[in-house]
């Protein structure tokens, strides 16, 4: 307990020398610029009272309000005139090159990138096309199989013959009849030495609307069917996306030159005429320093 309150008493004491060395550095500042201060304030009246002086002694009709401001003091004109003229350097010499070498590498890259995008566009479309198509032939066969059940459930030795469509044999006739073969195994007896009147349809008499080794070609169908309407549609689709990316792009692009071009030119204008009007007040300042030294 005695330790963290030690520990405490030394972290506080610390921060409050700290904070009172801060303290003096901020007054010595402060008292420094009010020094500045101070004297910029006696400098401008020393020069008012000397040029009033002078100005007393030429007996002329100028009035006194006429004399210009001392150069020492900065206008607001004058001000905005260098903020002018550092923001147009730095957007004109700076910024302005900068974004145009960016949007060049830009579009550089939009231009590398588009053909990639497309040509993977148009293999995901493939792809996704190729499943569709696959699906469209496996649920054909299964249809043609489901008309055996219609005719066939309930009987002798019928067998449900949808395991055997796979999206590796429901285009291949004589694959889907091996398959269903073994699938169908011994009930293709009929127990007196012959088939079964759905063994018979389904393979044995190897023809007919309902004999498996036609559903490949069915299947087959289905497939070459959806694929070619399918690999269109999603082409185009992927594609499109591709197209409408790159033209998002390219807008983004030009709109952020374009409005970068505007702000130079505004910057450009208001340093120009800060300028005429700048040089205007030196030629006047001029001449009156002139009469006075007459």
């Amino acid at each position: 307990m005695k330790t963290g309150m030690q520990q405490f008493h030394d972290r506080t004491t610390q921060r409050f020398q700290e904070y009172d060395e801060r303290m003096k550095t901020t007054r010595q500042k402060c008292r420094e610029q009010c020094d500045k201060e101070i004297q910029k304030i006696i400098l401008k009246d020393k020069i008012e009272k000397e040029l009033m002086h002078k100005f007393a002694t030429l007996h002329t009709d100028i009035q006194s309000d006429a004399i210009p401001t001392c150069v020492c003091e900065k206008s607001l004109a004058d001000k905005v005139e260098k903020t002018c003229l550092r923001c147009t350097q730095n957007l004109g010499g700076i910024v302005a090159p900068s974004s145009g070498v960016l949007a060049g590498i830009a579009e550089g890259a939009l231009i590398v990138w588009k053909p990639a995008a497309i040509k993977a566009a148009k293999a995901a479309a493939a792809k996704a096309a190729s499943d569709a198509a696959t699906q469209a032939g496996i649920e054909a066969v299964r249809l043609e199989i489901n008309k055996l059940s219609v005719y066939f459930n309930g009987t002798t030795g019928f067998v449900d013959l949808t395991p055997i469509v796979t999206s590796s044999t429901y285009d291949n006739g004589l694959v889907l009849v091996e398959c269903a073969k073994k699938l169908i195994g011994d009930l293709s007896s009929n127990g007196r030495g012959g088939y079964t009147g759905f063994y018979n349809t389904a393979i044995h008499t190897e023809s007919g609307e309902l004999y498996v080794g036609n559903f490949g070609g069915i299947g087959k169908a289905a497939h070459d069917a959806k694929l070619a309407s399918e690999t269109t549609a999603l082409t185009e689709a992927k594609v499109g996306a591709v197209d409408t990316t790159y033209g998002g792009f390219q807008t983004y692009i030009t709109a952020s030159v374009i409005a970068i071009v505007v702000i130079v030119l505004i910057m450009v204008i208001i340093y120009l005429i800060l300028r005429y009007r700048r040089k205007k007040k030196m030629k006047k300042k001029l001449q009156y320093i002139k009469l006075l030294e007459e």
